[in-house]
């Protein structure tokens, strides 16, 4: 199926409408979106990747400017590691294993010496003779060439290129390529395949105003990509409002997004930098923000400059004497999934010589923000509140329509009602005719005489209407349009 909500045509066997999508749930009547701040169960830093015994390539930092993406049934993340034993700075990447995304185990890989001995979790990336200070990885099970199956683009300061494309067949042993032609500067956080194009996120690029800003490169085989990039997002200040002059001032992005593709949208965490009139680094706070995407190019705020992971009580009260004014600051990486009932992301502190282990932070399955009702007058009306989608084209499919939603009871309902792409009720498939529906995370939608939505060559529209005597309860985190098994 393909949902027409922007300039790319995506196929998909489902796609995902999140409230915070305005192109996917374009039309909306009396609902507000809220967006669902991590807040720890337990204790606000929860790290899961910690620094290694004495002796270990990671013993003094653990820094994540790496990846973790789902090879088989597990996790694999590759993270900067640096050793108590090296003199001068420098970064090697490590690898990680994980069934659940909390418990993490180094497996003694044998493949790179460090301090006499290859019993370490070392990847052989470079032979871990350089310092790599970035690592965007991607893999690919279905990629025709095997030895290409993980493809990764890292940072490094080895040569005068500052970009690098490597390739491994397990991701564990990489080759480098030797790009023709290079970017300009830029740092890399995040990176996805999006519609069969390569895209790569960041900061830098060559644009007018603040440094920091959120750009994307494209390339089609991973091996050249393009020398422009696009911004996808602004925080600085440009004319006609005044501009700061100072590196660290103002607001800015850094290191672009981590992405999130799910098909029909990509969903990113970007580092919201929220530097000091003083121009001083130290002084440099780091919160994470969502934004989102359906071409990967442009990005937007749902809400502007919301703090989805607040660094504000992440130990900065603890740091060591030569950081002693440094603000608290987090950096994220490439890395999101669905892991069971739950959403996963992981990310670190910043500057990388405060890095004390990769956390984790977790949102129940999908639940990162939510449309509720919220205007009294609208509540109403002989419309109510509700929400339409962009028309979905099902391509002569049956499709099945199921819902993320709480705050549910006998009191508070939803319907919902199939339209046409010009907006007229499809018959059998109204809100009158809906069978009730309970909160949960995946919640089947079925009417009187129909489970599936029959596919007739037209496009189609969802509308979820808000009813009952307290229709100002429910909270929608997702419509899901998936095709008949």
């Amino acid at each position: 199926m393909i949902i027409k909500n922007g300039p790319e045509r995506v196929e998909s066997d489902g796609v995902v409408l999140f409230p915070f999508d305005d192109f996917s749930l374009p039309f909306k009547n009396g609902l507000r979106l809220h967006l669902v701040p991590y807040k720890s169960p337990v204790d606000r830093t929860r790290i899961v990747v910690a620094p290694g015994p004495a002796g270990a390539p990671d013993d003094l930092r653990v820094i994540y400017y790496g990846s973790v993406r789902k090879v088989g049934d597990e996790l694999w993340m590759w993270y900067l590691g640096q050793g108590d034993a090296d003199t001068d700075w420098m970064e090697r990447v490590c690898l990680a294993k994980s069934k659940d995304g909390y418990h993490w185990e180094k497996p003694n890989l044998g493949l790179v010496g460090y301090r006499g001995s290859k019993e370490n979790n070392l990847v052989d990336m470079l032979g871990g003779e350089h310092s790599i200070v970035a690592c965007v990885v991607f893999y690919e099970p279905d990629e025709p060439n095997p030895k290409r199956r993980f493809k990764a683009i890292i940072e490094t300061k080895y040569r005068s290129k500052l970009f690098g494309v490597m390739f491994s067949e397990d991701g564990l042993t990489w080759n480098e390529f030797e790009v023709e032609s290079d970017v300009p500067a830029f740092e890399p956080s995040g990176g996805t395949k999006f519609n069969g194009c390569y895209y790569l996120n960041g900061h830098g690029g060559s644009h007018f105003g603040a440094v920091r800003q959120m750009v994307t490169y494209a390339s089609y085989d991973f091996e050249h990509w393009t020398l422009a990039s696009c911004v996808g997002l602004r925080r600085g200040d440009i004319p006609p409002r005044p501009m700061l002059e100072g590196f660290a001032q103002g607001e800015q992005i850094h290191l672009g997004a981590s992405l999130w593709n799910r098909g029909n949208v990509v969903v990113g965490l970007y580092g919201q930098w929220h530097g000091p009139l003083n121009n001083d680094r130290r002084h440099v706070e780091m919160d994470l923000g969502l934004v989102v995407s359906n071409d990967c190019l442009h990005f937007t705020e749902p809400i502007p400059d919301f703090r989805i992971v607040a660094a504000a009580e992440d130990g900065f009260n603890h740091l060591p004497r030569p950081w002693l004014y440094k603000h608290s600051a987090f950096a994220q990486g490439q890395g999101f999934e669905n892991i069971g009932d739950e959403t996963l992301f992981w990310y670190a502190p910043w500057p990388e010589q405060l890095s004390d282990g990769v956390r984790l932070a977790t949102w129940k399955r999908d639940r990162l923000g939510f449309l509720k009702p919220f205007d009294p007058k609208a509540l109403k009306t002989p419309n109510g509140c509700h929400v339409i989608s962009a028309p979905i084209d099902l391509q002569g499919r049956d499709a099945e329509i199921s819902l993320n939603i709480d705050g549910l009871s006998e009191h508070a309902r939803v319907t919902i009602d199939v339209l046409d792409e010009q907006f007229r009720p499809l018959a059998g498939y109204s809100g009158d005719e809906c069978l009730p529906i309970e909160s949960g995370l995946k919640q089947g939608v079925s009417w009187k005489k129909n489970k599936a939505v029959r596919a007739d060559g037209s496009a189609v529209r969802v509308r979820l209407n808000y009813t009952g005597v307290r229709p100002e309860d429910p909270e929608l985190y997702a419509i899901y349009v998936d095709r008949t098994k």
